[in-house]
């Protein structure tokens, strides 16, 4: 790469803004989608000129297989385990109601570490087998947190923004850019509202099924949830338990989910701050030292903007060196500019 002139022209090709002699409409962009980039940054076309949104391709394509496996590794798991916890259904003592159901119950109280203690193993291979189901299925938990609840806000993000702007908004991209700034707030407010559902309907269950008055039925939601499981109340009934197969897997997930987007949304919360810090605070002779990334005294628009990046912790200077690197290796002719040549000759060397 060339000295100085060669780098100047890198970064001042970021951003050249050409003023506007015109007062014609500008024409559409033609973005270009390089094959690395995220398909969420695709523009598909209209296919009508009612400004109507098109179908999320993108997102349905992507998450679609993801369902489809975590259902493959969910049916595995509680298939196995059904199996083996069924013939080895002597060996584990407590409260028994049906074999099957019993078995199923007590993989869902194992993989989300609930672990009441109304079903307990009571020999050595029964206890070596639910040490493996526990890890096993505390991992299986961590995918299905990140698929399911991600779809769920994702599409709720897409269709609460088209209902508000599908008549000033003419692309995907626009909405892209609508929902990226609240997308954490969003999830957190999904998952809760869920979460309070789940509480709301297992005490009402507890309460009228399994015959506990208010206080022991809440009691025992929490203790549920939060994988507590102290054992006093639980579910002791058949219909008890099969409703149990589906909430307790579905509460504590959910409980987990929502910890985990207030810590996200505390570390989104830490960040914005910093941005408006280093867009607040006022410029200095040291700032523009630092900024001017080609020696020559001056600051382009592309060198501001990578300089603040810098400061808020959105690059690294390493990153500059090893895309710079990139950029010289590419540069054959040391022009400081890319052509169709250079990457001809630096594909063919």
């Amino acid at each position: 790469m060339a000295p100085n002139g060669g780098r100047h022209s890198l970064l001042s090709g970021l951003l050249d803004p050409a003023p506007q002699t015109s007062k014609k409409p500008a024409p559409k962009r033609k973005y270009r989608r390089c094959k690395s980039a995220p398909t969420a940054e695709y523009v598909p076309p209209q296919v009508n000129g009612t400004g109507s949104l098109p179908p999320s391709v993108s997102i349905l394509g992507k998450l679609h297989p993801s369902f489809r496996q975590v259902a493959t590794f969910l049916a595995v798991y509680l298939g196995v385990g059904t199996i083996c916890f069924y013939f080895i259904r002597h060996q584990i003592k407590g409260k028994k109601t049906n074999g099957i159901l019993d078995a199923i119950y007590f993989c869902i109280v194992t993989m989300t570490t609930v672990g009441y203690g109304d079903l307990v193993p009571n020999s050595v291979p029964t206890k070596l087998l639910a040490c493996a189901f526990v890890f096993t299925g505390m991992a299986l938990i961590g995918l299905i947190l990140t698929k399911a609840a991600d779809y769920l806000v994702e599409k709720q993000e897409r269709l609460t923004v088209k209902a508000l702007h599908q008549l000033h908004m003419d692309g995907q991209r626009e909405i892209l850019e609508e929902i990226e700034p609240n997308r954490v707030r969003h999830k957190c407010f999904v998952v809760l509202i869920v979460l309070l559902v789940l509480m709301i309907t297992g005490t009402i269950f507890l309460c009228s099924v399994e015959n506990l008055d208010f206080v022991d039925a809440f009691y025992c939601v929490c203790s549920t949830i939060t994988t507590l499981g102290y054992g006093d109340k639980s579910f002791s009934t058949k219909a008890g338990r099969v409703f149990a197969i589906v909430w307790i897997l579905t509460s504590t997930i959910c409980l987990a989910q929502f910890f985990l987007y207030l810590a996200e949304l505390k570390t989104e919360s830490r960040r914005r701050s910093l941005v408006k810090w280093v867009l607040t605070r006022r410029m200095t002779n040291v700032d523009l030292e630092a900024a001017d990334l080609d020696d020559d005294g001056v600051v382009s628009v592309a060198e501001f903007i990578i300089y603040k990046l810098r400061e808020m912790d959105k690059i690294s200077q390493e990153d500059i060196s090893l895309v710079i690197e990139e950029f010289e290796d590419l540069d054959v002719d040391q022009s400081g500019t890319l052509s169709v040549s250079d990457i001809m000759l630096a594909q063919s060397s």
